[in-house]
């Protein structure tokens, strides 16, 4: 994700800041122009300082505005429920902002500690939205398009019910003990995997969204069957098969992961997630305006283009390739550094940057699209 700076002091933000901690300024994300910016209340005295005063009791009914003059109001969820930070437009009729607006279900709120799982439910959604909407995706709620809309719920497991984090025709479902660390670490090691996060999964499910909206019944058909195998095949006797047997003992010859053996679909999605980890990581390290110029060895040095204005994803595939090989190097040498364990615990064969660079392709074929 590109660096935020404070439009009132230039002091940093993060992209979760709701206060800029130099100038005590109310900040908000402004998902349209992508950025964020600093607010005061519309009747606030010059300062702006200490947030809203407008009279009201609804929060969200509030109006606040930008250091340009804009007029907006908080996300319900922030003036509200205080699990958001995104501003949404005066003249726009939706109490929730593009990214709250998707959800179709939320935790119960009256079980105690569902307040910060759900806080960090939607932490991860908004770095998904905002990685979507900066490849100019289609991200549409299924109120507006009831066929091609996405949606999320976000539901906890009861002794009469397992929830279980999957995708299904736009819904994705994520069981909300994974926004537990421990449980989730948990996890990560029953399941053997390496590498399992909040945003993962997000970014995981939301892979098979874009299949069915980019891929299924296109001319890509094809050729996505040429590279990932042939979606076809009987899901339920696949996902069988790879929780009796395992993957092959070769699977990192051709795959990014275990899981993406399974079958062509999650082979898709973990790709898809993989990609998105890479366009991510990389945005970060282009607006820090990174270097790599290590001793003795130039084939990992790196001086990525810090153009205010490049697009989110390099050009070629190839381009974005030979960015990544040295900053992961870079990454796991830092890690290493800090006694824990590699930031990034993948090896890509070429099979795999063939799936990668199909991805890239896909992406970049619809950003093109005057559609």
């Amino acid at each position: 994700m590109k660096h935020f700076r404070c439009n009132h002091c230039e002091h940093v933000v993060y992209f979760e800041n709701v206060t800029c901690v130099s100038c005590g300024r109310a900040l908000g994300f402004v998902p349209q122009y992508l950025r964020m910016a600093t607010f005061e209340p519309a009747d606030a005295g010059a300062s702006g300082v200490g947030g809203p005063s407008a009279t009201g009791t609804d929060p969200a009914s509030r109006l606040w505005r930008s250091k340009d003059g804009g007029a907006y109001r908080q996300c319900a969820n922030y003036g509200i429920e205080r699990v958001c930070n995104w501003m949404v437009s005066a003249a726009d009729p939706n109490r929730l902002c593009v990214a709250c607006r998707l959800n179709e279900t939320v935790p119960d709120m009256g079980v105690p500690g569902n307040r910060a799982l759900w806080g960090l439910m939607e932490t991860a959604k908004r770095r998904l939205i905002y990685t979507l909407l900066a490849m100019r995706l289609p991200v549409q709620p299924r109120g507006v398009d009831p066929q091609g809309g996405l949606m999320f719920s976000f539901m906890a497991s009861t002794p009469k019910h397992q929830v279980m984090t999957g995708h299904d025709n736009g819904h994705i479902v994520i069981n909300l003990a994974e926004a537990d660390d421990a449980v989730r670490e948990k996890n990560r090691k029953a399941m053997g995997e390496p590498y399992r996060t909040l945003l993962g999964h997000f970014r995981h499910e939301v892979g098979h969204y874009y299949w069915d909206r980019l891929i299924a019944g296109t001319e890509l058909l094809e050729q996505f069957r040429a590279l990932f195998g042939d979606e076809r095949l009987d899901y339920q006797e696949a996902l069988n098969r790879h929780y009796e047997h395992g993957a092959p003992a070769d699977w990192q010859d051709r795959f990014v992961s275990e899981y993406a053996t399974m079958h062509p679909w999650e082979d898709w999605a973990e790709t898809w997630a993989h990609f998105m980890h890479m366009a991510d990581t990389l945005e970060t390290a282009k607006s820090l305006g990174l270097v790599l110029l290590p001793q003795g060895t130039p084939e990992l040095s790196l001086e990525l283009n810090t153009e205010r204005r490049q697009p989110l994803i390099a050009r070629t595939f190839e381009e974005m390739r030979d960015q990544w090989i040295p900053l992961t190097v870079a990454l796991n040498s830092l890690t290493r550094s800090m006694g824990t364990g590699d930031a990034y615990p993948f090896v890509l064969s070429t099979p795999a940057l063939e799936k990668l660079a199909f991805v890239h392709q896909v992406v970049t074929q619809r950003t093109a699209d005057p559609a």
